[in-house]
């Protein structure tokens, strides 16, 4: 596999542009908190001017070799970055979409009972501020809006789903809580994604900004890639961007930069 030098990658943190411009890589993007703005709600993120040229620009400079691996669906992705359409990972690996022309898959995952979504809705209206984002396999419940009520929430939240017998995956992300049917995650999606003729034999590079996205970062090392963080430093990831626009910014010069400068 084409790949970076330790001490040539150590020496181009600075110049974080190398991780791009050695070898053949592969770029996985989250999309929240990492390209996008975080907001108070999912609906209220704005994609910037000029990105979607950006990410159409990348991809084309990598070969196809550019996906969005990101917990919001696959279609909310697509509304998000009209009218491109990119090779993409939606709801944490449940929902894949191989190439750009190809129907999104949801590799067999079981939607989760709308008895349960119904619980929880009960549960939730009794913190002012907190709501629920319904996405199919997975139901996410914001406090944003109701930092004061956290540890109560967390709590109710984990006794209902201790009191239930269904299979669910609790995961932690910014102010919200995850609960998703099992067995998939952003780590098995690049994995996926890797397998294929697009990525296959390409150094994977993994951008992230929460717990959700650490599954990826171990598996792009596994495979000899590099993983960036956003905001604090998180396991697994060799430096950090300040914010988004960092990583906007980033992107913007790769596809403005002459191959070999």
């Amino acid at each position: 596999m084409d790949g970076f030098s330790a001490p040539a990658f150590m020496d181009a943190i600075g110049d974080s542009l190398a991780v791009l411009t050695q070898g053949l890589p592969a770029l996985f993007l989250d999309v929240d908190g990492t390209i996008l703005d975080l907001a108070e709600r999912p609906d209220n993120v704005i994609t910037p001017p000029g990105l979607v040229t950006t990410l159409l620009r990348a991809e084309q400079k990598l070969a196809g070799a550019l996906a969005l691996v990101s917990g919001r669906p696959i279609e909310e992705l697509d509304r998000l970055f009209e009218p491109l359409r990119l090779r993409a990972s939606g709801i944490h690996g449940v929902e894949m979409r191989y190439n750009p022309g190809d129907l999104v898959s949801s590799l067999g995952a079981r939607e989760l009972p709308q008895s349960f979504l119904m619980d929880l809705t009960r549960l939730v209206a009794a913190f002012p501020g907190a709501f629920i984002e319904n996405k199919r396999f997975s139901f996410v419940v914001h406090y944003r809006l109701a930092l004061e009520a956290e540890r109560p929430l967390r709590a109710a939240v984990m006794h209902l789903v201790d009191s239930k017998k269904i299979a669910v995956e609790v995961m932690n992300a910014h102010y919200a809580i995850e609960l998703k049917a099992p067995g998939r995650d952003k780590g098995s999606a690049i994995a996926a994604f890797l397998s294929t003729p697009t990525f296959r034999g390409r150094t994977p590079i993994f951008v992230g900004d929460d717990l959700t996205d650490e599954s990826g970062f171990a598996v792009v090392v596994a495979n000899g890639g590099y993983a960036f963080s956003v905001g604090p430093r998180r396991p697994g990831a060799i430096a950090t961007f300040s914010q988004p626009s960092a990583v906007r910014g980033w992107l913007a010069e790769y596809v403005d930069r002459e191959d070999g400068a």
